[in-house]
């Protein structure tokens, strides 16, 4: 089975074509998402959900982004427990908190800080791309201003030399 996303924790990071729990040292994924898409079938989510909870899937969630609508279970005795009230929900492992404003489903770190999501990702990496933007222009036009007073410098020097005055001279 292939989860949208999972967290295994006690094990190496890396990049996995695909997680083989035999490989793994034995241990699952604790922590499971499923993002549900028009493809998903019931008979294909029941049999992934049978699957977690056969192999020790600690926490289980699917995430409907079309009815923002989010469902988890907990592993408890043998078997995947519903989780009756998901707003408001902090995962025993991750620590993170599921809350439902009207816009749908925010995440929140232990600390509180609100999950960002991939369009403000990409708005505040397209912020910091314009400020290093910006930082290199004005790196570039103060040593164009300092290559400038340079040849300054130098002009004055030759002046000054040429009506008899040492520039270097100290008096």
């Amino acid at each position: 089975q292939a989860p949208d996303a999972m967290v295994a924790i006690g094990r190496p990071k890396g990049h996995r074509g695909s997680y083989r729990q035999w490989e793994e040292d034995n241990i699952a994924p604790q922590v499971v998402f499923e993002i549900l898409s028009p493809g998903n079938r019931l008979a294909e989510m029941n049999r992934k959900f049978k699957f977690y909870e056969r192999y020790g899937v600690e926490e289980y969630y699917i995430y409907d982004p079309e009815r923002l609508d989010l469902a988890g279970w907990l592993h408890r005795d043998g078997e995947l427990t519903m989780i009756e009230e998901m707003s408001g929900w902090v995962s025993p492992r991750l620590q993170i908190r599921f809350e439902f404003p009207p816009t749908g489903l925010e995440l929140y770190y232990p600390d509180g800080r609100r999950f960002l999501t991939s369009v403000e990702l990409h708005q505040q990496a397209q912020a910091a791309q314009q400020q290093a933007e910006e930082s290199e222009q004005r790196a570039r036009r103060a040593e164009e201003e300092l290559a400038a007073e340079k040849v300054r410098s130098q002009r004055l020097a030759e002046q000054l030399k040429r009506l008899g005055i040492d520039p270097d001279s100290q008096v």
